[in-house]
């Protein structure tokens, strides 16, 4: 079953407007903030979430 990049990006963002703290430039964290904060069953699905929240963060903080 494919991931769909529009739910990918939608709960991403969604988990940034809501935990900004939770997040931070580090895959591995945001892996376990994923785990914590959503009830996403699947290892692909939460690594696609934690690796898109990971590249906005870096994205934020380059233009900071």
């Amino acid at each position: 079953m494919a991931i769909k990049p529009a739910y990918v990006k939608k709960t991403g963002n969604l988990l940034l407007e809501r935990y900004p703290e939770a997040f931070t430039t580090d895959f591995e964290q945001n892996k376990e903030s994923v785990t914590k904060l959503t009830n996403v069953e699947s290892k692909g699905v939460r690594n696609r979430i934690a690796g898109y929240v990971t590249r906005k963060k870096g994205a934020a903080q380059a233009t900071a």
